[in-house]
């Protein structure tokens, strides 16, 4: 059985149903799955899981929210390595570049995404669920 960690950083509450999507895609897998804020995880959990997915919606300049889940994800980083992963989030402006730039990240820390990230404009529409779920299935 796969141990996933999903974690999320959420202002509006977006990002955090989409987290609720990607555990229950998971749980439905058969997985055993945690669900963390960023302020609840860092680098000291990331060798307990199998596979991370981490949420965070664009802020500011389209940059992940700096003083939470930036400093998490940072510290985080170097355990990616050979890491199966899956990001997601929100935005409400810009064009997901915030999203594109996180993966370069995560691409050159060696980390291997288990399917495309999701992202969706404001609010998650049933599409925008049923690819959270569809990316905690493919975590598991």
């Amino acid at each position: 059985m796969s141990k996933i960690a999903v974690v999320y950083w959420s202002g509006t509450g977006n990002t955090q149903t989409m987290a609720e999507a990607i555990l229950a895609g998971a749980k439905e897998s058969g997985a055993e799955v945690d669900l963390f804020t960023a302020s609840e995880f860092d680098a000291s959990k990331a060798d307990d899981y199998d596979a991370i997915a981490f949420g965070c919606p664009a802020m500011g300049s389209e940059v992940l929210e700096e003083s939470e889940f930036q400093p998490m994800f940072s510290s985080v980083t170097d355990k990616l390595k050979d890491k199966k992963i899956g990001l997601f989030g929100s935005y409400g402006w810009g064009d997901g570049e915030w999203m594109r730039d996180w993966e370069t990240t995560c691409v050159s820390a060696g980390a291997k995404f288990a399917c495309d990230s999701v992202i969706c404009n404001e609010a998650p529409d049933d599409d925008a669920l049923e690819n959270c779920k569809a990316l905690g299935k493919s975590l598991a």
